[in-house]
């Protein structure tokens, strides 16, 4: 390995061509791997370039198809980017399964999401509190002055709330800006509104204290997919399957270590929708993992029981912000043939969606791992890879 090899001053003011030239040469890459490197797929180098930094290729994977999902009474193809082939598998086989007794059924979802303000070195937290809450609506007021357009569709800030919160380095006061982002993931809106009342909290000297921080949250608790699904007994297997799930759900409920393989799962399929729609699979892993440790300990998003007829009920609730323009909606051509493969009307239908996709793909590895074993299937995919 040569000496300072990243050490390379003004990388990002090189061009794509010139970048690929300085790393062939630093790594030594022949000539079939430039000739990949030079690949672009479907974007030219300038779109890459505006895209992301420091730019020297692009990067892809499969993109597939879930079947046989019914959400709310309406079928859809799901499409996913993924690398494993058992998660479209599992998808596909978790929806069939719900599908014989009416597939899943979504609640209605709020798109709001929180932007947080942080106040600290407060001398008299309630006279801070007391002065926030007098000027609510005239903050509320102020940030929706920085997006008209979002106001004038129906969205844009509706609440203000107020935390007081206590830390190793003091009390600190939280402001929660509660803002309806209707069809985007909403990170910029709700980014801009809090960095603009915060300017007009100290301006208007509202306060005594110091503002600092001023960002969105990615805890959307006001963003839950709820959503619920009948799972066919004989299709699982029968009652001794179901027995086995049951007792693999619990394990979950009462060990973390578990939890979080299962919660994992869960994510495969959402993760996989997200990349394939062009939402943020970062903010959304954070924001489930987040919810599910809310009560103190850390479970599994889902839940299951058995009804009268003998089969098993299946639920999922989790924080779920996607979007359907905004990012890298707007630019990428895969995620506008995503959106029609779809035929998604709002952000909500897509949320509704995603989360009907993680129930689908926790019910087919509680049903593999309670009855062959996950790697029976697991690994047919992969030696035929």
């Amino acid at each position: 390995m040569k000496k300072d090899l990243s050490k390379i001053s003004g990388f990002f003011k090189l061009s794509v061509s010139e970048r690929q030239a300085l790393i062939s040469k630093l790594v030594n890459l022949n000539k079939e791997e430039k000739q990949i490197l030079e690949n672009f797929g479907y974007f030219s180098s300038d779109q890459l370039d505006l895209i992301s930094e420091n730019v020297i290729g692009s990067f892809c994977l499969p993109f597939a198809i879930a079947t046989n999902f019914k959400v709310n009474v309406k079928d859809y193809l799901i499409p996913m980017v993924t690398e494993e082939s058992s998660i479209v598998a599992g998808a596909s086989n978790g929806a069939k399964i719900a599908r014989i007794c009416g597939g899943f059924h979504s609640e209605p979802i709020k798109s709001i999401m929180i932007g947080q303000i942080q106040l600290t070195n407060i001398t008299n937290p309630d006279v801070v509190k007391k002065n926030l809450l007098e000027n609510k609506e005239y903050l509320i007021k102020i940030a929706n002055l920085c997006d008209k357009t979002l106001v004038a569709m129906g969205g844009g800030a509706q609440d203000l709330e107020i935390r007081e919160i206590s830390t190793e380095r003091g009390q600190m006061i939280i402001i929660h800006l509660l803002v309806n982002v209707i069809d985007a993931m909403g990170a910029n809106a709700v980014n801009t509104m809090v960095e603009k009342i915060a300017h007009v909290i100290l301006e208007k000297k509202m306060v005594k204290a110091q503002i600092n921080l001023k960002i969105i949250s990615n805890l959307a608790v006001h963003r839950v997919a709820k959503c619920s699904a009948i799972f066919d007994r004989d299709l699982l297997g029968g009652t001794e399957v179901i027995e086995r799930i049951l007792d693999a759900h619990v394990f979950a409920k009462a060990d973390p270590f578990r939890a979080a393989t299962a919660n994992k799962g869960i994510m495969n399929g959402i993760d996989a929708l997200a990349l394939a729609t062009g939402n943020d699979t970062r903010a959304i892993e954070a924001g489930a993992h987040a919810y599910a440790s809310l009560t103190g300990n850390y479970g599994p998003l889902t839940d299951y029981y058995i009804d009268n007829d003998e089969n098993l009920v299946g639920s999922i609730e989790i924080p779920m912000p996607m979007a359907t323009f905004g990012g890298i909606i707007n630019k990428h051509p895969m995620t506008k043939i995503a959106l029609k493969i779809l035929d998604v009307r709002s952000a909500e239908e897509l949320s509704q969606i995603a989360a009907a996709v993680g129930l689908a793909q926790n019910i087919a590895a509680l049903r593999a791992l309670a009855d062959e074993g996950i790697q029976s299937g697991h690994m047919k995919l992969h030696i035929r890879k």
